[in-house]
């Protein structure tokens, strides 16, 4: 697509170090990671959330070595919990899709950075059919990037320079505000996506046959679909049970898990 340019960098931290830049400069952001290359970039990773810079980033969760391993884990978007970014899971390569579409609406709408999380090795690496939406469609859905901030060569300022222990508190205080607005953003995108494109993606939660159930496996990412076998297996044997996939792990969606977890007094969780 034109105007658009790739921008081939030395490593993880340089990527987010331009892709701050970029985004800081008007333009559309976007990057990917992995395992330590996450943990390469945090310092910068803290820069983009505190400087409100809409960048999307696709996190392909693997472990954190030694030993190495390029299997899945989530050790590395979960140690970034508390940098101030967005985090959303992606259940299936479909999703994984969507969520890509639905990040950027939130990401530019809240002027916050939005982690997309797919599994490593299971959706990275996996071959799976997913509808490709027309660019048609992902305009009507995803409107013209309008900066709120751009650095203007010809008016040199300086953006994240230092503050007084008041001031940082304000800053702090206002990403927890957009963290409270975002659990009420990302259900209401994901319901227009979803009346859009005709398939659910997103959101902050979704259960799957916890009517009745009593006991609930709480998870997130590709074990899902495992999980979701499992339990129209153990139905059938009778056993009440149901799993509740989280979507949103940052902001985490406290009161939407805690609803779609009432149920028997004696349910359990596993």
């Amino acid at each position: 697509l034109s105007p658009c340019e790739f921008v081939n960098v030395e490593s993880e931290f340089a990527a987010m170090s331009v892709a701050i830049g970029a985004s800081a400069a008007g333009a559309r952001t976007y990057t990917a990671t992995a395992s330590q290359g996450l943990l390469f970039m945090a310092e910068a990773v803290y820069n983009a959330s505190g400087l409100g810079l809409p960048i999307v980033m696709t996190v392909a969760n693997r472990a954190i070595g030694a030993p190495i391993n390029i299997w899945n884990d989530h050790s590395d978007s979960m140690s970034q919990r508390d940098c101030g970014w967005i985090q959303l899971f992606a259940a299936h390569n479909q999703e994984a899709l969507d969520l890509h579409i639905q990040a950027f609406r939130l990401a530019e709408e809240l002027s916050m950075p939005v982690m997309v999380c797919m599994d490593g090795f299971i959706l990275t690496h996996a071959v799976e059919r997913v509808d490709m939406p027309a660019q048609a469609e992902v305009d009507a859905f995803l409107p013209p990037y309008e900066p709120r901030q751009v650095l203007d060569p010809a008016d040199p300022v300086s953006i994240g320079a230092m503050v007084g222990p008041e001031a940082f508190m304000e800053v702090r205080y206002l990403a927890h505000a957009k963290q409270t607005m975002a659990l009420e953003r990302i259900p209401q995108i994901a319901d227009e996506f979803a009346a859009r494109f005709g398939r659910a993606s997103g959101g902050l939660v979704r259960g799957y046959r916890c009517e009745d159930a009593e006991t609930i496996v709480v998870a997130l990412g590709s074990v899902l679909g495992t999980l979701k076998d499992t339990v129209d297996e153990l139905r059938l044997d009778g056993l009440k049970v149901g799993v509740l996939g989280i979507q949103s792990f940052r902001p985490f969606p406290l009161a939407a898990v805690r609803e779609a977890l009432q149920g028997p007094s004696e349910l359990r969780l596993a």
